[in-house]
């Protein structure tokens, strides 16, 4: 049976218009960007299908386009359109963190940056740099590969910062096992970051470890 005569109120477009998007399931929103099944298989199952076969929405919107295009029902155009989609959210959160100080909207900044480092198979370490107001000046990428002292050094920190004329720094990296809680080797750079932005009276305001559909914020432990 087709979507189209299910009873409508488990047609997933329905039931966004019915309840709002954030009632819908991950296989349910899936299916209204696929628009269509293949044979066979409808829209939403096709989606469960996808949602399994990839090990979840994450790594489905973080998979290369080789591995996209692979799966029946899928192509290039589609692969484009996620992306689009994608870039599209990124950019929506980078306005709103933008407007609002990062401690009036915590959730917006823990957002953004989850959608920054969520899916990548590379750890990534990342500098939001704020000004005064707490607003965001920019974002700025510090170090690609296994995070540890000789990759993040204290003193390309400082230079960010100055160089940024920032007032207050968040910081930010993900753990491609998934997994979001931080290593010894996360606590230590983050006091050794922590010490050398003391020395120019630039606190931290956070640290946030980003896994697979989850992150840890050092704040919210008092580890700061």
């Amino acid at each position: 049976m087709s979507i189209s005569q299910w009873p409508a109120q488990e047609r997933p477009r329905e039931r966004l218009l019915e309840y709002g998007a954030a009632a819908l399931s991950d296989a349910e929103l899936l299916a209204i960007f696929l628009r269509t099944g293949v044979k066979g298989r409808s829209a939403v199952a096709l989606s469960r299908d996808l949602l399994q076969e990839f090990g979840g929405l994450s790594q489905l919107l973080n998979a290369s386009m080789q591995q996209f295009c692979a799966y029946r029902g899928l192509g290039q155009a589609k692969y484009v359109q996620l992306q689009a989609t994608l870039e599209l959210a990124r950019r929506n959160l980078a306005c709103e963190v933008a407007r609002e100080s990062a401690l009036s909207s915590p959730q917006a900044v823990r957002d953004y940056l989850q959608i920054q480092l969520q899916g990548l198979e590379q750890e990534r370490f990342l500098l939001l740099l704020l000004d005064s107001q707490h607003r965001v000046i920019t974002l700025e990428t510090l170090s690609l590969g296994t995070i540890n002292a000789a990759t993040v050094h204290p003193r390309e920190v400082v230079k960010a910062t100055l160089a940024a004329n920032a007032a207050a720094v968040i910081l930010a990296h993900n753990h491609p096992s998934g997994v979001a809680e931080p290593s010894r080797a996360d606590r230590q750079i983050t006091d050794h970051i922590q010490q050398a932005l003391a020395l120019i009276d630039v606190p931290v305001l956070d640290h946030l470890v980003v896994g697979s559909g989850q992150s840890c914020s050092f704040a919210e432990r008092g580890w700061l």
